[in-house]
């Protein structure tokens, strides 16, 4: 038996944040990071509070990689104000910040609270999903937090947000996308419904992130991504994902590297993997992927050839992007990087994200693909 549900409703398109004066709250925490405020951006969001004459604090404390302490001084701000909505605003962390505070809230509380995500980039879709990842910073460990009460009620969609994002971030939080797509396509959870949502959402990142990549000002690619980010959120909320988010949820936690570029550094070494390649028989997995690879242009004369082709074609867009192959380039310690490999391996095999994985890893395998990501081997 399987179920496909959307508890969000999506508001989205130019224009779409005059949705927040139709909305029906009394006071109001908005959730966001420092740059929100030092750029003013939050001034989109809290001027259309005004309009309705809502009272409004913010909490800006959000940092990247969100962290135990700043959910519970978000709690405290969210008891102290008493609101009945909270907005989320900005990339993934902020919108994981938000449903974390909000689930921590309203279960010692017992107050229901509303909760508005407005994204800032195209990443991590977290705006439509029950996942919120929160770090523990002593022990350099992430949590994928999962429950259906996390899940937003309101996504508001407005590309004009991302249009000043920087490219390197468009880049990462791009792959991202690319990266729930592929892994929610070969969950073991997969449907007919999820498919069709990572289908869609792979074909429009794969056409237009490196464009907007090379021209942040192209509106419509823009929309585009912000859409493709959404609907990859949908398939992966429903399809869970696999032990490429699970070896950068690690990654991550030990060495700081930004989310979507630890998954674009692991993501063709996990489709192989995944794929089979180094096995002697085609397996399911292969099929899935050579139908991706059919969805996107892209064929050779067997089922293997095709999924290689479509690995290289997937590392010449991260490479023009200026992406990292290799954790050399990362300004991590080679010799940290291999010490702590078994640990990080540990880790992404406790990783929920793991039970969903196509083919079921050993540590040992995951560490070799953690390997893969030194330049020259060791």
């Amino acid at each position: 038996m399987n179920y496909f549900q959307m508890g969000t409703q999506i508001i989205s398109g130019e224009g779409a944040l005059d949705a927040i004066k139709e909305l029906e709250m009394t006071s109001v925490l908005v959730i966001c990071d420092p740059y929100m405020v030092e750029s003013g951006k939050v001034n989109d969001v809290t001027s259309r509070l005004d309009q309705k004459g809502i009272d409004c604090s913010i909490f800006s404390e959000i940092i990247p990689d969100p962290t135990l302490e700043v959910v519970v001084k978000g709690v405290n701000q969210l008891c102290d104000r008493q609101a009945d909505m909270i907005i989320a605003l900005g990339g993934g962390s902020a919108i994981d910040s938000a449903k974390a505070i909000k689930e921590v809230y309203s279960r010692s509380n017992q107050k229901p609270v509303q909760l508005v995500a407005i994204p800032t980039t195209s990443g991590t879709g977290s705006e439509v999903t029950a996942f919120s990842v929160i770090s523990d910073s002593q022990k350099a460990e992430k949590y994928a937090l999962v429950d259906v009460s996390m899940i937003p009620d309101i996504a508001i969609l407005e590309p004009k947000l991302t249009e000043t994002v920087p490219s390197s971030v468009t880049a990462d939080t791009g792959v991202d996308v690319m990266t729930h797509c592929f892994e929610a396509y070969v969950s073991l959870k997969a449907t007919d419904f999820t498919d069709a949502c990572a289908e869609k959402g792979l074909r429009m990142v794969w056409d237009n992130l490196v464009a907007v990549v090379e021209d942040g000002s192209d509106s419509i690619r823009r929309e585009k991504m912000l859409n493709a980010s959404c609907l990859a959120g949908m398939a992966f909320n429903e399809a869970s994902l696999g032990i490429c988010h699970s070896l950068a949820h690690a990654l991550g936690a030990k060495f700081h590297i930004p989310h979507g570029r630890a998954n674009a550094m692991l993501l063709p070494h996990v489709i192989a993997f995944n794929a089979g390649m180094d096995l002697n028989t085609d397996t399911e997995t292969l099929e899935r992927y050579e139908t991706l690879a059919s969805l996107l242009g892209l064929q050779a004369g067997t089922k293997r050839g095709t999924v290689q082709t479509m690995i290289a074609q997937l590392n010449r867009q991260t490479k023009r992007m200026g992406i990292p192959k290799y954790i050399n380039d990362c300004s991590v310690d080679m010799t940290d990087f291999i010490n702590e490999i078994p640990e990080m391996a540990r880790l992404a095999m406790a990783d929920t994200c793991t039970l969903t994985n196509p083919r079921v890893p050993t540590e040992k395998e995951l560490e070799k693909i953690y390997l893969s990501l030194c330049q020259g081997g060791v």
